[in-house]
C-alpha cells in the first residue's frame, strides 16, 4: 500500500491515518523493503491544535507518510466517521514493535534527539531489550537551531552509517518541521517522530497503565509527572479541542484536508 492509499480520518484538518498497530507494522515493511521515503508523524490532540494555529504545520501532517492516532480522541473522531478497525498507534509503543521487528529484518536505526546522552542511553536500552538490535548511530542535537557545520556534520554522520530508520525525539512540532526539512537530505529511509519515546524507554518518564491508555486519560498521567511544563498544553488545548471538534462533528464548522 502507497502512502496516498491509506485512509485518514479528518480530525480538525488534519488527516489521521485511519490505521491500527498491525497495519502500521505491515505498511513499515513494505516501505522498507522496497526503498520507499517519507517521514512518520504520531500526532494527538496536542499536534491536532498546532495545526490550528499553523497552516505549514497542518501540512507537513498531511503530507506525511503516515500520521498515526497517538491519542484516543483521534481514534474516538477516526470510528464516528466509519473506520471501524482504526485504534491507537503510541509513539513508544510504535518504536518498540518496530525494534522488535526489526530483529527479523535486520533493519538498522539511528536515535536524534533528547537531551545530552539520551540516545547513547536509548541505545543501551533497545539492544538490551532486542539482542542483535542494530544501532548504527545516535545524535544529541544543540537546543537551537543547528550552525551550517553541525547540520554537514549530522548529514556527513547519516550518510556513513546509512540507517533504515532515523528516530526524531523531538517535542512536536519541532520533530515534524525537522522532518520535513530533512526528509531527501538525510541518508534514510524513514524518519519518525516520536516525541518523549526517548525518555520513556530510557526510565526517564513512567508509561502509562494500559487502562489509563485507552480510557483517554493518559494526558493527566502526563500532567502529572511535569505539571509545570504540560498543564498549558492539556489544561488550555484540550477544551479547546472539544469545543472545536464538537463543531465539526455538528456540521457547524468544516475543515478540508489541505495538502
Amino acid at each position: 500500500m502507497r502512502s496516498r492509499d491509506v485512509p485518514r480520518a479528518n480530525v480538525l484538518g488534519v488527516g489521521i491515518s485511519a490505521i491500527n498497530m498491525a497495519e502500521a507494522l505491515s505498511l513499515f515493511e513494505t516501505w522498507l523493503s522496497s526503498g520507499g521515503r517519507g517521514y512518520v508523524c504520531v500526532t494527538g490532540v496536542h499536534g491536532v491544535m498546532e495545526a490550528q494555529r499553523d497552516p505549514a504545520f497542518r501540512r507537513i501532517l498531511n503530507e506525511s507518510l503516515l500520521t498515526t492516532p497517538d491519542g484516543m480522541p483521534t481514534v474516538w473522531v477516526g470510528r464516528l466517521q466509519g473506520f471501524s478497525n482504526m485504534d491507537r498507534v503510541f509513539g513508544p509503543d510504535l518504536m518498540r514493535e518496530v525494534c522488535r521487528l526489526s530483529i527479523e529484518y535486520d533493519y538498522s536505526h539511528f536515535f536524534y534527539g533528547g537531551r545530552p546522552g539520551i540516545a547513547e542511553q536509548l541505545k543501551t536500552a533497545m539492544t538490551k531489550r532486542f539482542p542483535g538490535l542494530r544501532v548504527v548511530g545516535t545524535y544529541a542535537p544543540p537546543f537551537g537551531p543547528m550552525s551550517p557545520e553541525e547540520e554537514e556534520s549530522l548529514l556527513e554522520l547519516v550518510a556513513r552509517s546509512k540507517p533504515d530508520i532515523f528516530w526524531v525525539g523531538l517535542s512536536t512540532p519541532k520533530q515534524e518541521r525537522f522532518m520535513a526539512k530533512y526528509s531527501g537530505k538525510i541518508y534514510t529511509k524513514i524518519m519518525v517522530g516520536v516525541g518523549a519515546a526517548f525518555d520513556l524507554h530510557t526510565g526517564l518518564i513512567k508509561d502509562a497503565p494500559d487502562w489509563v491508555k485507552f480510557s483517554g486519560l493518559q494526558w493527566l498521567h502526563r500532567l502529572a509527572q511535569d505539571p509545570r511544563r504540560l498543564w498549558k498544553r492539556y489544561l488550555i488545548n484540550n477544551p479547546k479541542f472539544l469545543w472545536k471538534l464538537t463543531l465539526q462533528l455538528t456540521h457547524v464548522s468544516h475543515y478540508s484536508l489541505d495538502r
